[in-house]
C-alpha cells in the first residue's frame, strides 16, 4: 500500500474509533469520513461497506489493547504494576466506550470474524499471563481471574462537567478499583 493510501486508513480508522466510541456505530459513513479529513469515496476504496470498516476497527481496537498490555509489561518489568498501568489506560483512553459500541449489536459477528481470532487470541493471552503472573507474585487477590480483568478493562467513568476533571474521575476510579484487587 502507497504511503499515501496507507494514511488514509490509518486516518479512517482512528476516525471511526472515536465517532463509533461518540455517536454509535450506525452512524452515516459521511461523518466518520469527514473525521477523517477525507472524501466518503477515500472512504469507501479502503472500506467498500460499514461491515467491512467495523471489523477493521475492531482489529484495530484489539491491537490496541495488546500493544498497550505488552508496552506496559515490558516498561513496568513486573506483572502488577503493569496490570495497574494498563487497566488506568484503558479507561483513559475510553476504551469501554468503544467496546460498548462494538459489542451490543455485534457481539456473535465480532466474535466469529476470522480476522479478528489471532488479535482476539493474542489479547486474552496478554491478560491471563499478567493475571496469573500477578497472582504467583502475591499482588493481586487470589479470587481474581482473567475474566475479571477483562470486564474492567470496560470501565466507563463518567466524570460530571462541573465536577472532577476526566483525567481526575478515572483516576481516583482506579485508585478504589485497584485498591479492591490488590491482594491483602
Amino acid at each position: 500500500m502507497r504511503a499515501d493510501a496507507r494514511s488514509n486508513r490509518d486516518q479512517i480508522l482512528a476516525a471511526a474509533q472515536v465517532v463509533f466510541r461518540e455517536l454509535g456505530v450506525d452512524v452515516p459513513m459521511k461523518v466518520i469520513a469527514d473525521r477523517a479529513g477525507v472524501g466518503v469515496g477515500t472512504l469507501y476504496r479502503r472500506f467498500p461497506d460499514r461491515d467491512s470498516l467495523i471489523s477493521a476497527a475492531a482489529h484495530e481496537y484489539l491491537a490496541g489493547l495488546a500493544r498497550l498490555a505488552e508496552t506496559a509489561w515490558r516498561e513496568e518489568g513486573a506483572a502488577w504494576p503493569a496490570l495497574c498501568r494498563f487497566l488506568r489506560e484503558c479507561a483513559e483512553l475510553r476504551l469501554g466506550a468503544l467496546a460498548s459500541a462494538l459489542e451490543p449489536n455485534l457481539h456473535d459477528e465480532i466474535r466469529s470474524d476470522p480476522n479478528l481470532t489471532a488479535v482476539r487470541a493474542r489479547v486474552a493471552d496478554l491478560v491471563e499471563r499478567l493475571t496469573t503472573q500477578a497472582r504467583a507474585d502475591g499482588d493481586l487477590r487470589s479470587d481474581a481471574t482473567a475474566e475479571d480483568i477483562a470486564h474492567l478493562m470496560t470501565v466507563q467513568v463518567y466524570a460530571h462537567p462541573q465536577g472532577r476533571t476526566y483525567g481526575e474521575a478515572v483516576a481516583r476510579t482506579m485508585e478504589i478499583v485497584l485498591d479492591g484487587l490488590r491482594a491483602r
